[in-house]
């Protein structure tokens, strides 16, 4: 598929008004405080951008990103402001057209920020260790609806696990599926350059962040993509399509579910544009000033990576009290005692 990849990005779409479906984000879903960073970007650049989200985490700031797949570069010259002159972002990206936008306006861009931490490498997504990345050395990989484009996902995954710093983060965003689709659909050209036919299943995700090392995936936002071409509609039936953006940590300690040692952080504040509070994932935002109790994974993933030092941390894990409540998974056996006259107890 690396073929129809690189024609469909470099020679068939001309700009993101090409696309088949609502993919690509509305400018007038960004967050107020963003829109001031991709106004600074290259019109040139912004017309061939093809991304499903947002992939800005917080607390940028002097940080080294990776970004997978990074096109004409919209999202690193956002991510270059971000992370400032004392920061540095990477992209990579195979398709040539695509890369050449990105080069050619690297210095205009340079200009507007007022310093050039930003460089491009040609190669493809599933080859990270083959393109003179040193393993360990990012502190954040972002990557904006490629990963689905890929004919080798476990090996993305396993090559971010290896390039990250302990504690680092993969932010992205990509397209899912409410099912396991046909090979008819997954091998379609069309539907696979719009970003269809390589969706995954969500749950086959999970299992396979997990399989490279990433112990407790968390969703950031989701939304429905709704597809615009009546052609594309007919092909893909009733199958449902979903842009979601995923953080996953790396922490070799996060357990496979959430566990109870009786926890709790304090938000102090601190993070840019989170005053008030911080929302970790889509069910932990967290208000500043309070006692949150978490699990012992949530614990982990802000005391082990570069949010720790916005946080106070209460407790340990010398005592576990089973499963945490509300994260999803529950205790499997009955609470009440069922055995009874007549009742068999073996």
């Amino acid at each position: 598929m690396y073929d129809v990849v690189s024609d469909y990005y470099g020679k068939q779409l001309q700009s993101s008004g090409d696309l088949k479906t609502d993919a690509c984000c509305d400018f007038s879903t960004v967050p107020q405080w963003l829109k001031p960073l991709l106004s600074k970007i290259h019109p040139e650049v912004t017309a061939r951008y093809y991304g499903c989200g947002l992939v800005c985490p917080e607390q940028l700031s002097g940080c080294r990103v990776l970004d997978l797949g990074c096109g004409t570069g919209r999202d690193v010259f956002a991510l270059a402001q971000m992370v400032g002159d004392n920061g540095a972002v990477v992209g990579v990206d195979m398709t040539t057209e695509q890369l050449r936008v990105a080069e050619d306006y690297q210095l205009w861009h340079a200009e507007q920020f007022g310093f050039n931490n930003v460089s491009f490498i040609p190669g493809k997504i599933e080859q990270l260790l083959s393109l003179g990345l040193e393993s360990g050395s990012f502190d954040v990989i972002v990557s904006n609806c490629v990963i689905n484009l890929s004919p080798d996902k476990q090996a993305v995954l396993e090559g971010v696990k290896q390039l990250l710093k302990p504690g680092g983060e993969f932010y992205f965003s990509d397209v899912y599926c409410d099912r396991r689709l046909p090979t008819a659909i997954r091998q379609d050209p069309i539907l696979y350059g719009e970003c269809l036919g390589g969706a995954l299943y969500w749950q086959d995700f999970i299992d396979l962040a997990k399989a490279a090392g990433f112990g407790d995936p968390r969703l950031v936002a989701d939304r429905p993509l709704a597809i615009t071409d009546d052609a594309v509609m007919a092909k893909v039936g009733t199958a449902k399509f979903f842009s979601a953006t995923y953080r996953l940590f790396n922490i070799d300690e996060l357990e496979t579910a959430c566990e109870d040692y009786g926890q709790a952080v304090i938000y102090r504040g601190g993070i840019e544009h989170h005053a008030q509070a911080f929302s970790l994932d889509k069910h932990h935002s967290i208000e500043a000033g309070r006692v949150f109790p978490v699990c012992g994974n949530t614990w982990r993933m802000l005391q082990s990576s570069r949010f720790a030092p916005h946080f106070e941390f209460i407790g340990d894990f010398t005592r576990h009290y089973g499963i945490f409540n509300g994260c999803g998974t529950d205790i499997p056996f009955t609470n009440e005692n069922t055995i009874g006259e007549g009742a068999p107890c073996c």
